[in-house]
């Protein structure tokens, strides 16, 4: 499977954002960073959450803490949702 990734300095550069604001990220263990050749990248399918990530920090003044503890609310929820999913198929099959 291959990925795509888009370069840091050229996100940042593009997006008006610190490139230590992905730094932050990284060392919090909430994006991937890959060195190659001098160059930072990280994976595109990360970016969808970069993009949530930097609208709680810069539009919402939410510090990385605060950024971490929603990214595991968030990743609970979907959790919790799934289990929901999951027993409300089996209920189904005592309703009938």
């Amino acid at each position: 499977m291959q990925t795509d990734w888009i370069i840091i300095n050229e996100y940042c550069e593009k997006c008006h954002i610190d490139p230590s604001f992905i730094i932050m990220l990284e060392e919090g263990g909430l994006l991937d960073v890959q060195d190659v050749e001098g160059e930072r990248y990280f994976p595109a399918s990360q970016l969808r959450d970069l993009e949530q990530y930097t609208r709680m920090y810069y539009d919402l003044s939410i510090n990385m803490e605060g950024i971490d503890a929603i990214h595991h609310l968030l990743g609970r929820i979907e959790e919790m949702q799934e289990e929901i999913r999951h027993l409300r198929s089996r209920l189904r099959i005592y309703e009938k």
